[in-house]
């Protein structure tokens, strides 16, 4: 089903489907870049499982539609670095022919590529990254803010458990743009349910040592220590955590944790914390068969991040299709107008400031007791509908919300 072109540690492309291509598509063929941390602290949340699902989706998507025209996927290492990230996604629009680029784990990195896709003029698809600057002050008609955004996560849980009586936060914060966007975020939710932020600090990412970061936290009294970062720095603050006893004194809330962090940290760890996830891979039956298909490529059950990466493209190839074009003017014009379910979108819109809406939920991990195997992580609380999980247009930071005339 496809020919291997070129592999190397930074940059592989795949080549799939017909020979022939659309007379009003670029170059007769459709190229898509999976620009991701392959090496560093978000590697395990996106990473190679991007690539995996990205290479699922171009498969089906070519076995199930046979398009008139050639699919080839790239993909690189941004290293989580803003300049290689900017400078890849140039290359791959001036010399590539790069039609669209996804996934962009990293808010900074997805802020750099989005404007570099802006000035190009072609379509970034962020699955991997959830900064609210994004789809606020950074706002593109280029850019579709597609997975999840701290705002959806930290509203549900900060309104979640300040109503149960856990008043008193205090944050600690990864010092980039994803974490001051979950703090912003969480801070807000926490006081129009009647709480207080006690207090905050913030640390580098990578931080090889929590210790004082959460000994201080506990020294402030809060109910929640809300930790406002992901990956490798979330496990490293949760282990802290246990290991000092403070987890058993407060409660300790990852603010974009993942199934990825509890299969990481174990449930003897993680037991009874709460999540807002857009995806869980035993939700239902369509969700079950496709992951069932991503383990049996990877070892490993996928994430939210997976789900929509493969979802992103499969709706992006569907467009190009429906409209013989992949021109990014046209197939926006296109996405904007539609209601999407699919694998992980349920009830999904794409809004004029970029954020893909859709269902989100509330999940209670389980207790080792509970759990009947590995993967079985989850119980579901609520499901949070889409029109209410994400920021209202009426508080959007978007110019292109402004000049809509979109305030509602």
């Amino acid at each position: 089903m496809h020919k291997l072109i070129k592999t190397s540690v930074l940059v592989s492309t795949l080549l799939y489907g017909a020979s022939v291509g659309a007379a009003s598509i670029s170059d007769g063929k459709v190229k898509i870049g999976v620009l991701s941390d392959m090496s560093g602290i978000f590697s395990d949340l996106s990473g190679e499982g991007a690539v995996t699902a990205a290479r699922m989706a171009v498969d089906d998507f070519v076995a199930n539609e046979d398009p008139a025209f050639q699919v080839e996927l790239i993909t690189a290492d941004h290293q989580n670095k803003t300049d290689v990230a900017a400078s890849r996604a140039r290359e791959w629009y001036d010399t590539q022919g790069v039609d669209m680029i996804t996934d962009v784990i990293n808010s900074a990195v997805a802020l750099a590529v989005s404007e570099v896709t802006r000035d190009k003029n072609r379509m970034l698809m962020v699955t991997g990254s959830g900064s609210t600057a994004i789809n606020n002050e950074q706002c593109s008609p280029n850019t579709v803010f597609y997975a999840w955004d701290t705002y959806s996560l930290a509203n549900s849980l900060g309104r979640t458990l300040t109503s149960q009586g856990h008043k008193k936060w205090y944050f600690v914060t990864v010092d980039y743009a994803l974490g001051k966007a979950i703090e912003y975020d969480a801070t807000r939710a926490v006081e129009q349910a009647g709480g207080e932020v006690v207090g905050s600090l913030r640390h580098p990412m990578g931080a090889s040592d929590f210790a004082s970061f959460m000994l201080q936290a506990q020294s402030s009294g809060a109910n929640v220590i809300g930790i406002a970062n992901a990956g490798a720095d979330l496990h490293n603050a949760i282990r802290v955590a246990n290991e000092f006893g403070i987890s058993q004194q407060q409660k300790i809330v990852g603010l974009s944790a993942s199934m990825t962090d509890v299969h990481a940290l174990g449930l003897a760890t993680t037991q009874g914390m709460l999540l807002v996830e857009g995806f869980y891979w035993n939700q239902d039956d369509q969700a079950r068969a496709w992951s069932r298909r991503f383990q049996a490529k990877t070892g490993k059950m996928p994430n939210m991040l997976n789900a929509a990466t493969y979802s992103a493209i499969t709706q992006y190839l569907g467009a190009v299709k429906r409209l013989g074009s992949d021109d990014a003017d046209t197939v926006m014009a296109d996405l904007r107008k539609r209601e999407f379910n699919d694998l992980f979108l349920k009830n999904g819109r794409l809004r004029p400031d970029g954020q893909m809406i859709h269902d989100v939920y509330l999940f209670q991990v389980k207790t080792p007791k509970a759990s009947q195997g590995e993967w079985d992580y989850y119980e579901l609380v609520k499901t949070i509908p889409a029109e209410r999980a994400y920021q209202p247009l009426s508080e959007s930071r978007c110019e292109l919300v402004k000049r809509a005339g979109n305030g509602t």
